[in-house]
């Protein structure tokens, strides 16, 4: 039996906001060493777009950005390393003790974050889109879940997360169960999911559940496009 799972039947019902969108975009999330890069990865092997909001975040704040140039007036000189890059530690460091600096923070990147977002919408000539975003719907991540018209969540146990968290990147267990912790429950995300891979085994394993998933999306991507004329 297969652990794709779909939570809602396939027939597209566009959103008013996307009315006139003729592209379908599916909203890629899941915890942290669930598998999102692997997925990702394979669909952009299929020929489909793939936005990432982690780049997209790395990019609004880059040296000398109008973003960064705001962050500075309201933070002060200190966001800002010799060299003008942003000083991400000092930043992170300093939300992480001032709740309502994240605020103010995200009050300034997640505009910038979706309008790039929806230039790079436009800007695909792919069958569909995949719209790749860690937090997509815990913090909305800058409204991105309102730019999707389907959610694929990828899922696995946490002792699952944390092996391959702790392999990928090095961190200690404490410091990615700290991570999980401001992530949503498995049983939470998957709640909001349209679409849910339970992703427990190897690669090949993985994208055998993907391969379905993609003939689906592209059958979707058609109707929205026959919607939209």
């Amino acid at each position: 039996m297969s652990n794709y799972a779909s939570s809602s039947s396939y027939s597209f019902q566009p959103q008013p906001h996307q009315a006139k969108s003729k592209t379908l975009v599916i909203g890629l999330t899941g915890g942290i060493g669930s598998g999102k890069s692997a997925a990702s990865d394979w669909f952009a092997q299929q020929g489909i777009d793939i936005i990432d909001a982690d780049v997209i975040a790395h990019q609004v704040v880059a040296k000398g950005s109008t973003t960064l140039r705001k962050i500075k007036r309201k933070f002060g000189d200190w966001v800002l390393k010799a060299d003008g890059e942003m000083d991400r530690a000092a930043v992170r460091t300093h939300v992480f003790t001032h709740p309502e600096a994240l605020i103010e923070l995200e009050a300034i990147t997640h505009p910038a974050i979706r309008e790039a977002a929806k230039l790079q919408l436009a800007a695909s000539t792919s069958p569909y889109v995949v719209l790749s975003a860690p937090l997509l719907i815990e913090g909305a991540e800058a409204g991105l879940a309102n730019l999707c018209h389907r959610i694929l969540v990828m899922d696995a146990t946490e002792d699952t997360q944390l092996a391959r968290a702790s392999q990928r990147d090095e961190q200690s267990v404490q410091k990615i169960k700290a991570i999980m912790v401001n992530q949503l429950s498995r049983e939470e995300r998957n709640r909001y999911a349209d679409d849910v891979v339970l992703n427990e085994s190897d690669l090949a394993a993985l994208y055998v559940q993907l391969e379905p998933l993609h003939q689906d999306y592209l059958t979707l991507a058609q109707q929205l496009k026959f919607a939209a004329d």
